[in-house]
C-alpha cells in the first residue's frame, strides 16, 4: 500500500516523533510512505474563486509548495494527517493544504485514512477530530484510527509502541 503522511508541524518534536513511529511500522509491514511536511511548506488557504472546477480542470490558480502536495495526495492508497494541536485544531499549514484539496474533490485512490494529534494540554482534540471525521464522510474513506498524545505520553516508548504496531497491522 502506498501511504501519504501529511505532517502539518512546523518543528521537528512530538508530532514528528509520532509520525517516525508510524513510518517505522509501516515501512516493517512493507507498505511505501511518502511524508510531505506542510508545516514547513509555504501553501495558501482556498481563493473560493472556482477557478479549479472551471478554466483549471482541477488545477489551482494558486502556484505554490501545494503543487508538491497534491501528487502524493492523488497517488496514494492511505493518507494520514498528524499535526499538532494550536489552539483546539489542527495547525493553519495543515489546514490550508486541506482545504486546497478542494481542487480535487478527494483523493481518487485512497480507501483508508488515520489521525495523528499531539498536544502539551488534555481534551482539546474534539474540534480537529470533528473536521477529520467529515472530511473522511465526505471523502468516503475509511478511518483507520485516531491516536492523540499529550504530554507526558509525548516521546513516550508506550506511544511510539501503540503507533508503530498499529502503522505495522495495516
Amino acid at each position: 500500500m502506498k501511504i501519504t503522511v501529511l505532517n502539518g508541524s512546523p518543528r521537528k518534536v512530538n508530532t514528528s516523533f509520532m509520525v517516525d513511529a508510524f513510518v517505522a511500522g509501516a515501512e516493517e509491514a512493507g507498505h511505501t510512505v511518502e511524508v510531505i511536511q506542510v508545516g514547513k511548506m509555504k501553501i495558501a488557504g482556498c481563493l473560493g474563486c472556482e477557478y479549479c472546477h472551471g478554466k483549471g480542470e482541477g488545477q489551482c490558480i494558486q502556484k505554490d509548495d501545494m503543487e508538491k502536495v497534491i501528487p502524493a495526495y492523488q497517488d496514494c492508497d492511505m493518507i494520514v494527517f498528524a499535526s499538532p494541536i494550536y489552539y483546539f485544531t489542527m495547525t493553519a499549514q495543515m489546514q490550508a493544504a486541506i482545504q486546497r484539496v478542494y481542487s480535487i474533490m478527494k483523493p481518487p485512490k485512497a480507501t483508508k485514512a488515520a489521525l495523528l494529534l499531539s498536544s502539551m494540554s488534555p481534551n482539546v482534540y474534539d474540534g480537529a477530530i470533528g473536521e477529520y471525521k467529515g472530511i473522511l464522510g465526505f471523502m468516503g474513506i475509511e478511518d483507520m484510527g485516531i491516536f492523540t498524545a499529550k504530554d507526558p505520553e509525548n516521546g513516550s516508548d508506550e506511544l511510539k509502541q501503540t503507533i508503530y504496531d498499529f502503522a505495522k497491522g495495516l
